[in-house]
This record gives structure tokens, C-alpha cells and sequence, in this order.
């Protein structure tokens, strides 16, 4: 589990948008990009050509459920 000070220090490293802990991945808030960071063994993998672009229906729930939206 990712720790909430580790959270508030990590950023998207596309567009510096902050991002929110949806299970074993981190969501940006960006509404453009809508880029999901996977977690393994705890670690973040922040590569943006490793990153999955989310579909908006897809990022808006989950903006809804962190309420981020």
C-alpha cells in the first residue's frame, strides 16, 4: 500500500496533475490525458510509455468515487 505522504508528493510525471490511489494503480486527475499508473510489489511505476490511457467514462467513475470530480 502506497503511503499518504508518498501520495502527496507523487505527480503525474506527464503533466504534474495529482493523482489518486484506485487499488493497485495511481489515477491522474488530468481530464486530458487520463493516464493509470500501475503499482507492483508497492512500488509505483511511473513511465509514462508504461502508462494506460484511460476511457473518460472510465476515469470520470473513478473521479466520482475519490470524489475528484
Amino acid at each position: 500500500m502506497i503511503s499518504k505522504d508518498l501520495l502527496d508528493i507523487l505527480c503525474c510525471p506527464k503533466t504534474k496533475a495529482e493523482l489518486v490511489l484506485d487499488g493497485e494503480f495511481l489515477v491522474s486527475t488530468d481530464s486530458e490525458t487520463r493516464l493509470r499508473y500501475r503499482i507492483e510489489e508497492n512500488i509505483p511505476v511511473m513511465l509514462v510509455e508504461e502508462a494506460e490511457e484511460l476511457s473518460v467514462e472510465e476515469w470520470q467513475q473513478i473521479m466520482e468515487k475519490h470524489g475528484t470530480s
